[in-house]
């Protein structure tokens, strides 16, 4: 019998919150064809919205890592939401992470590494995907990260 992403979920000790509902006038998701696009998510944690602040200011690389692999944990609820089963998942197409950053922060790539790697660990090879990495100015609500995705449907 074949590990389900289920059993790789538990093995890493996560367990997906409820998908978030939108903050403004749009929704957390749209399915069409063949693919799932889920709006940008933030590392909300447990108790509320974490990680508020910069990279390269209040937050470290490793740190905004952290932030990022939140940020994926809450995709997945919102693929979950989108599709009934995370099984139904035939690929990460795409991951566009922005990370609120000082001017010389350069690690944006290994921020967002946060959440390309827990794609990886969760999905396996349906998790490797195409990415852009941003630095912008500022983000909603203060956040350090915020990651989008484009999902293909199995």
């Amino acid at each position: 019998m074949s590990e389900t992403i289920a059993d790789r979920l538990e093995a890493l000790g996560i367990e997906l919150p409820e998908a978030a509902a939108p903050a403004a006038n749009y929704v957390p998701f749209v399915r069409t064809g063949p693919h799932v696009y889920i709006s940008g998510q933030i590392p909300m944690g447990p108790d509320g919205i974490a990680f508020q602040g910069r990279c390269g200011a209040e937050y470290s690389a490793d740190e905004g890592a952290a932030a990022a692999r939140l940020c994926a944990i809450n995709i997945l609820a919102q693929a979950k939401a989108a599709l009934g089963d995370l099984e139904a998942i035939g690929r990460v197409v795409k991951l566009v992470g922005f990370v609120n950053s000082t001017p010389d922060f350069g690690d944006q790539p290994k921020v967002i590494n946060g959440a390309s790697d827990l794609m990886v660990d969760v999905l396996g090879d349906r998790g490797r995907h195409a990415r852009s990495a941003v630095g912008v100015a500022n983000l909603p609500f203060g956040v350090a990260v915020e990651v989008e995705a484009i999902i293909e449907i199995a």
